[in-house]
Protein backbone atom coordinates (compact mmCIF):
# COMPACT_ATOMS: atom_id res chain seq x y z
CA UNK A 1 0.00 0.00 0.00
CA UNK A 2 2.90 2.39 0.68
CA UNK A 3 4.02 2.15 -2.94
CA UNK A 4 0.46 2.70 -4.20
CA UNK A 5 0.07 5.72 -1.95
CA UNK A 6 3.43 7.19 -2.94
CA UNK A 7 3.23 6.70 -6.69
CA UNK A 8 -0.48 6.91 -7.37
CA UNK A 9 -2.75 8.20 -4.62
CA UNK A 10 -0.85 11.13 -3.11
CA UNK A 11 -0.06 12.66 -6.53
CA UNK A 12 -3.70 12.11 -7.53
CA UNK A 13 -4.99 13.81 -4.38
CA UNK A 14 -2.66 16.76 -4.91
CA UNK A 15 -3.86 17.18 -8.48
CA UNK A 16 -7.58 16.43 -8.17
CA UNK A 17 -8.40 17.41 -4.59
CA UNK A 18 -5.71 19.79 -3.36
CA UNK A 19 -7.96 21.48 -0.80
CA UNK A 20 -10.48 18.72 -0.06
CA UNK A 21 -8.40 16.01 1.59
CA UNK A 22 -5.93 16.01 4.42
CA UNK A 23 -3.82 12.86 4.33
CA UNK A 24 -2.50 11.63 7.68
CA UNK A 25 -0.12 8.69 7.86
CA UNK A 26 -0.01 7.07 11.28
CA UNK A 27 2.36 4.31 12.20
CA UNK A 28 0.69 1.16 13.55
CA UNK A 29 2.89 -1.31 15.38
CA UNK A 30 2.04 -4.96 14.84
CA UNK A 31 2.92 -6.59 18.18
CA UNK A 32 2.81 -10.08 16.69
CA UNK A 33 5.89 -9.04 14.67
CA UNK A 34 8.26 -7.97 17.48
CA UNK A 35 10.72 -6.26 15.16
CA UNK A 36 7.85 -4.09 13.92
CA UNK A 37 8.23 -2.04 17.08
CA UNK A 38 11.90 -1.41 16.34
CA UNK A 39 11.12 -0.33 12.77
CA UNK A 40 8.43 2.06 13.97
CA UNK A 41 10.80 3.42 16.59
CA UNK A 42 13.26 4.16 13.78
CA UNK A 43 10.52 6.09 12.00
CA UNK A 44 9.82 8.04 15.18
CA UNK A 45 13.53 8.81 15.55
CA UNK A 46 13.68 10.12 11.98
CA UNK A 47 10.66 12.32 12.72
CA UNK A 48 12.60 13.85 15.60
CA UNK A 49 15.90 14.25 13.74
CA UNK A 50 14.71 15.31 10.28
CA UNK A 51 10.89 15.42 10.06
CA UNK A 52 10.85 16.29 6.36
CA UNK A 53 12.75 13.06 5.64
CA UNK A 54 10.19 10.74 7.24
CA UNK A 55 8.47 9.82 3.96
CA UNK A 56 11.71 9.18 2.03
CA UNK A 57 13.02 7.16 5.00
CA UNK A 58 9.77 5.18 5.08
CA UNK A 59 10.28 4.28 1.42
CA UNK A 60 13.80 3.05 2.17
CA UNK A 61 12.49 1.07 5.13
CA UNK A 62 9.74 -0.53 3.03
CA UNK A 63 12.32 -1.34 0.34
CA UNK A 64 14.41 -3.12 3.00
CA UNK A 65 11.58 -4.50 5.14
CA UNK A 66 12.44 -8.18 4.65
CA UNK A 67 15.81 -7.53 6.30
CA UNK A 68 13.86 -6.81 9.49
CA UNK A 69 11.41 -9.71 9.41
CA UNK A 70 11.52 -12.10 12.37
CA UNK A 71 13.92 -14.66 10.93
CA UNK A 72 16.39 -11.93 10.00
CA UNK A 73 16.61 -10.34 13.45
CA UNK A 74 16.18 -13.29 15.78
CA UNK A 75 19.90 -13.77 16.38
CA UNK A 76 20.91 -10.17 16.97
CA UNK A 77 20.49 -7.90 19.95
CA UNK A 78 17.96 -5.10 19.95
CA UNK A 79 20.72 -2.49 19.71
CA UNK A 80 22.26 -4.33 16.75
CA UNK A 81 18.94 -4.09 14.94
CA UNK A 82 18.74 -0.40 15.86
CA UNK A 83 22.21 0.12 14.38
CA UNK A 84 21.08 -1.42 11.09
CA UNK A 85 17.95 0.75 11.08
CA UNK A 86 19.98 3.88 11.80
CA UNK A 87 22.35 2.95 8.96
CA UNK A 88 19.37 2.90 6.56
CA UNK A 89 18.71 6.53 7.44
CA UNK A 90 21.96 7.47 5.70
CA UNK A 91 20.37 6.46 2.38
CA UNK A 92 18.29 9.64 2.60
CA UNK A 93 21.03 11.81 4.16
CA UNK A 94 19.88 11.53 7.77
CA UNK A 95 22.50 11.54 10.51
CA UNK A 96 22.97 7.90 11.53
CA UNK A 97 24.45 8.82 14.92
CA UNK A 98 21.50 11.03 15.86
CA UNK A 99 18.99 8.36 14.88
CA UNK A 100 20.86 5.66 16.76
CA UNK A 101 21.25 7.97 19.74
CA UNK A 102 17.45 8.10 20.03
CA UNK A 103 17.06 4.34 19.55
CA UNK A 104 19.80 2.88 21.73
CA UNK A 105 18.76 1.04 24.88
CA UNK A 106 21.09 1.44 27.85
CA UNK A 107 22.67 -1.71 29.24
CA UNK A 108 22.70 -0.35 32.80
CA UNK A 109 19.87 0.62 35.14
CA UNK A 110 18.65 4.21 35.16
CA UNK A 111 19.81 6.63 37.84
CA UNK A 112 16.74 5.72 39.90
CA UNK A 113 17.48 1.99 39.51
CA UNK A 114 14.79 1.43 36.86
CA UNK A 115 15.40 -1.45 34.50
CA UNK A 116 12.84 -0.59 31.78
CA UNK A 117 14.31 2.74 30.79
CA UNK A 118 13.17 2.70 27.17
CA UNK A 119 14.87 4.94 24.65
CA UNK A 120 14.56 8.43 23.22
CA UNK A 121 11.34 7.64 21.33
CA UNK A 122 9.54 5.47 23.89
CA UNK A 123 7.09 8.24 24.74
CA UNK A 124 6.44 8.84 21.03
CA UNK A 125 5.56 5.17 20.60
CA UNK A 126 3.20 5.35 23.58
CA UNK A 127 1.36 8.23 21.91
CA UNK A 128 1.18 6.34 18.59
CA UNK A 129 -0.35 3.33 20.27
CA UNK A 130 -2.83 5.38 22.32
CA UNK A 131 -4.03 7.41 19.32
CA UNK A 132 -4.48 4.33 17.17
CA UNK A 133 -6.41 2.56 19.91
CA UNK A 134 -8.70 5.57 20.27
CA UNK A 135 -9.27 5.59 16.50
CA UNK A 136 -10.17 1.89 16.45
CA UNK A 137 -7.07 0.87 14.49
CA UNK A 138 -5.97 -2.68 15.25
CA UNK A 139 -4.38 -4.00 12.05
CA UNK A 140 -2.43 -2.65 9.12
CA UNK A 141 -3.23 -1.17 6.89
CA UNK A 142 -6.32 0.61 8.19
CA UNK A 143 -7.80 3.46 6.20
CA UNK A 144 -10.05 6.01 7.85
CA UNK A 145 -12.20 8.50 5.98
CA UNK A 146 -13.67 11.37 7.98
CA UNK A 147 -12.55 9.53 11.11
CA UNK A 148 -14.41 6.31 10.28
CA UNK A 149 -12.67 3.03 9.43
CA UNK A 150 -13.15 2.31 5.71
CA UNK A 151 -12.82 -1.45 5.26
CA UNK A 152 -13.33 -1.43 1.50
CA UNK A 153 -9.79 -0.14 0.98
CA UNK A 154 -7.13 -2.73 1.68
CA UNK A 155 -3.49 -3.46 1.02
CA UNK A 156 -4.45 -5.09 -2.28
CA UNK A 157 -6.39 -2.04 -3.53
CA UNK A 158 -4.92 -0.71 -6.77
CA UNK A 159 -4.38 2.92 -7.58
CA UNK A 160 -7.36 2.81 -9.94
CA UNK A 161 -9.58 1.34 -7.20
CA UNK A 162 -8.46 4.03 -4.76
CA UNK A 163 -9.11 6.75 -7.33
CA UNK A 164 -12.59 5.44 -8.09
CA UNK A 165 -13.39 5.30 -4.37
CA UNK A 166 -12.06 8.82 -3.82
CA UNK A 167 -14.01 10.21 -6.76
CA UNK A 168 -17.19 8.64 -5.43
CA UNK A 169 -16.70 9.81 -1.84
CA UNK A 170 -15.12 13.24 -2.10
CA UNK A 171 -17.67 15.83 -3.03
Amino acid sequence: MFATLSTSILPYLSKEYPRNVQFIFRQQIQPWHPSSTLCHEAGAAVLRVTPESFWPFSKVLFDHQKEFFDVNVVNETRNETYKRLAKLATEVDIDEGKVYGLLEIADKPGEDGSLNTGNGVTNDVKVMVKVNRLMGVHVTPTVLFNGVVENSISSSSTGAEWQAWLDENIK
